[in-house]
């Protein structure tokens, strides 16, 4: 059953309320023109907000909530979640939120500081879901955050969602379940195009090399070997000795193909150069695109991704 937790009041959130208010009282100096809009801000502002940590939770939700809630992220697209540093404006948004959804298993390391300056209530939406624990690296044997990579587990995450939505808004409760229900469906039609586009790679093909292990629930559920530069992104992760012990990985065990994630920039060019391998580019993770980008969508980026290892993999083996 996922928990909407309350969160205490504090110092800061009152001094972002005095804040709101004094731009309140300075926008009644207004001039005409700027009152034509003030219909339409009131129907908006109608509308319950739910704020999420990133733009992949932002999108389930939305998908969940249809028109009852707004539903804004913290992190915009292309920006990292690990060591994001939330600025007043994104406390002040939770400030003024219904919910907060977050991922948890130490994903958000800010997050706790973010809901104690704004005291929004929160939900967690990876409750439920088996972690993966963290084989390699600083961050060895804690859970691997990355859950939601496993179309099984993304269905966990909506249940959650749906549930919490209907208990801030239990008059929609019944159209909450039904998206969530046609949500879930859509992500399970992904799941098996994912496990058809990767099972044509041969035994040898099936290993996945990337910097951050961000794909191991991804690997579990597709039958990939993975390997990784470090567990999960934090600054001065990356050492000699780990990508020394990657690049004999590679080697010896002749990966066609190395990848990185889109959050971190192009960390993977070194093992490629030392052992003969392709750089097959960037996949998307812990971030979406803008609309006009390859991974808009939590569905375009499974969709995206599993297409992008599956060619680089079988393409990279006969080059």
């Amino acid at each position: 059953m996922i928990t909407v937790r309350m969160q205490p009041h504090k110092p800061a959130l009152a001094a972002l309320m005095v804040l709101s208010s004094a731009l309140a009282l300075s926008a009644c100096g207004a001039d005409s023109s700027e009152k034509g809009n003030t219909s339409s801000a009131v129907e908006s502002e109608s509308v319950p907000t739910v704020v999420t940590t990133f733009t992949v939770l932002q999108d389930m939700a939305k998908n969940v909530a249809g028109s009852h809630l707004k539903v804004e992220s913290v992190v915009s697209p292309g920006e990292e979640i690990h060591d994001y540093q939330p600025s007043p404006d994104d406390i002040k948004k939770a400030v003024n939120a219904k919910l907060v959804l977050a991922n948890g298993l130490g994903l958000e390391r800010w997050f706790e500081r973010f809901t104690a300056q704004s005291g929004a209530p929160v939900a967690i939406v990876s409750e439920g879901v088996a972690p993966i624990d963290i084989q390699e690296g600083d961050y060895q044997g804690k859970p691997n955050p990355h859950a939601w990579m496993s179309p099984s587990a993304a269905q966990i995450y909506v249940d959650n969602i749906a549930k919490a939505f209907s208990q801030i808004d239990p008059a929609h409760a019944s159209d909450y379940l039904a998206n969530a229900a046609n949500y879930k469906k859509q992500i399970s039609d992904i799941n098996q195009d994912m496990i058809k586009e990767l099972a044509g790679l041969d035994p040898a093909q099936r290993v996945l090399v990337t910097c951050e292990g961000a794909f191991s629930y991804l690997a579990r559920d597709t039958n990939l070997k993975e390997k990784y530069l470090w567990g999960v992104n934090a600054e001065g992760a990356l050492t000699p000795k780990r990508m020394a012990e990657v690049q004999n990985y590679v080697k010896e065990n002749k990966v066609p193909a190395v990848f990185c994630e889109s959050t971190v920039g192009d960390k993977m060019q070194p093992v490629a150069q030392a052992t003969g391998a392709k750089f097959g580019g960037l996949l998307y993770v812990d971030s979406l695109t803008d609309d006009d980008g390859p991974a808009s969508t939590y569905l375009k980026l499974l969709q995206y991704d599993t297409q992008l290892i599956a060619k680089q993999l079988s393409a990279g083996k006969n080059q």
